[in-house]
């Protein structure tokens, strides 16, 4: 009965999910004018929806945060917005906040809008980090969920 109940939950959150999509950096590091690019297609249904970042990083990252900045593009409309993302990589001990052995998993919140069906939305992302290349950054991806 449990396993039952929780395969419903997983399949219902699983359900949600309108686009979730990763974008590979360079194995030499991520470049600060190297801008990831994702294009979500237009919506098949009006509603809120929650927008995440992930990112997934190995033992070479030489720091405890990230810095990202987000730009979204809404069409039609051509309404912009751009966000700062301050992502916390590691707590005050030294001990990943993220999930996994050798990579590490983590996933950040962006925003909630409300989109309307027909919406699309280009997102571009890049570091701004005063390090010009960032090492042991291994994925940087895009999660749109409906509420």
């Amino acid at each position: 009965m449990v396993v039952v109940a929780s395969a419903v939950v997983l399949s219902a959150c699983v359900g949600n999910v309108v686009y979730d999509k990763y974008a590979s950096t360079t194995v030499e590091g991520w470049e600060r004018s190297d801008t990831l690019v994702f294009g979500v297609p237009r919506l098949k249904s009006s509603g809120r929806y929650r927008q995440e970042i992930g990112l997934r990083i190995n033992s070479a990252y030489p720091f405890t945060a990230l810095s990202l900045l987000v730009e979204r593009t809404v069409e039609p409309g051509h309404r912009v917005s751009i966000d700062t993302l301050n992502c916390r990589l590691y707590d005050g001990k030294g001990n990943t906040l993220g999930n996994g052995v050798s990579y590490f998993q983590y996933d950040f919140i962006l925003s909630e809008d409300d989109l309307q069906q027909g919406d699309s939305l280009n997102v571009r992302v890049h570091h701004i980090m005063m390090r010009e290349i960032l090492p042991g950054i291994s994925d940087i991806g895009l999660r749109l969920v409906r509420k």
